[in-house]
């Protein structure tokens, strides 16, 4: 199942999504929920609405915190020339910072160095804390796509990571969530991103999940073993080696096997202000 939260008539929204390869009856299309089914048990309102006649929004606003891992890849933790961490090196980004498909990144004026990187996002079902890696499969509700963008000058400046990764729409997710995966299912993905620039195609990252240093489960269990985890929480893996630069006028495409394809187009604060103010 893949769940999406979406914008109709001025309204938001939660429903299910068919794509043409479910080989159904109704491709491209959205069934609507009633509430919300990290609260409530999946019930369809009966109403059918074309994909292309609704605006997806992120999938799930998270309730308290990301959690998000650093150095994950072996790969990733050498092209910057930094060790692997024994343990999940684990840190917050604020829910402020999460956007949807199609939102931009803003690029803000205090930065001169701003990173894509690609992910693997688990989103947390129930109310959970000192998980047993065994039983991870039973908290997670679903799995999409991710862009932890880092300002990669601040992170170095201020020698830890709440700034450089912080900032508003610094966490895209989407398109939506995918709840028919297994655990094992998950941790064997084909993940990446591409840049669109000028027209052009850039092949940036291109890896896959089974080459997480600290697997899905220990991460589940890592991070609920220091804090309580909550329905809507979510959890990003890590990034593979290959990360690189964004600048305004990019669009950054983070693609994911089973699950999809999470598009942001990359603007000036300057530009992002301007248009509110319109």
């Amino acid at each position: 199942m893949r769940i999406a939260r979406f914008v109709h008539d001025d309204d938001i929204h939660y429903g299910t999504v068919e794509l043409p390869e479910d080989g159904g009856e109704h491709p491209d299309t959205v069934s609507v929920l009633n509430g919300d089914p990290l609260v409530t048990a999946v019930q369809y309102t009966g109403e059918r609405l074309l994909l292309d006649d609704v605006r997806l929004v992120a999938p799930v606003i998270p309730r308290s915190k990301v959690v998000a891992i650093g150095r994950n890849y072996a790969a990733h933790a050498a092209e910057f020339d930094n060790d692997v961490p024994a343990t999940p090196m684990m840190f917050l980004k604020p829910n402020t910072s999460v956007v949807g498909p199609g939102e931009p990144i803003v690029y803000p004026t205090q930065t001169k160095a701003v990173d894509h990187e690609a992910e693997l996002a688990v989103v947390i079902g129930r109310i959970c804390k000192d998980v047993p890696a065994e039983r991870a499969a039973e908290v997670i509700f679903g799995y999409t796509c991710a862009n932890d963008v880092s300002a990669r000058d601040l992170q170095s400046a201020d020698g830890q990571w709440g700034r450089a990764k912080g900032f508003d729409t610094f966490c895209p997710l989407g398109p939506w969530i995918v709840t028919h995966l297994s655990l094992d299912e998950a941790s064997d993905l084909a993940l990446g991103a591409t840049l669109t620039r000028g027209g052009r195609t850039i092949e940036r990252q291109a890896s896959t999940t089974a080459n997480l240093v600290h697997g899905i489960a220990e991460l589940v269990a890592f991070a609920s073993s220091v804090m309580t985890l909550l329905p809507g929480d979510v959890i990003l893996t890590g990034t593979p080696e290959g990360v690189g630069r964004i600048e305004p006028g990019d669009t950054v495409h983070v693609t994911i096997e089973q699950i999809g394809t999470l598009s942001n187009p990359v603007t000036a604060e300057s530009d992002a202000d301007a248009a509110g103010e319109a």
